[in-house]
């Protein structure tokens, strides 16, 4: 949810913040969050700006980038619930 100084793009211009929200509000509906359980974090900079919005899920390491919350939604239900992998969002690691 970075937002830069510089000019270059930057994920809080790109509505980091709403996607957030959006993700730890649809992880509390479907009862998975707690101890234990998934943690949605707000983090600084990724350094991937220029592919737009991204996310990562540990442990698994997996990047994703996203451009509404149906992404979002497609994440947390294929990858966070499913244990699948969403390829048509997956951005390789750094």
């Amino acid at each position: 949810m970075n937002q830069r100084e510089d000019g270059r793009p930057c994920c809080q211009e790109q509505g980091a913040q709403a996607a957030q929200k959006h993700a730890k509000q649809r992880i509390k509906q479907l009862d998975l969050n707690g101890q234990g359980k998934v943690r949605i974090n707000q983090a600084g900079c990724l350094d991937r700006c220029e592919e737009g919005p991204v996310l990562v899920v540990y442990p698994e390491g997996v990047w994703y980038t996203y451009v509404d919350s149906s992404d979002i939604d497609d994440i947390i239900d294929q990858h966070l619930v499913g244990g699948k992998v969403v390829e048509r969002l997956k951005i390789s690691a750094p």
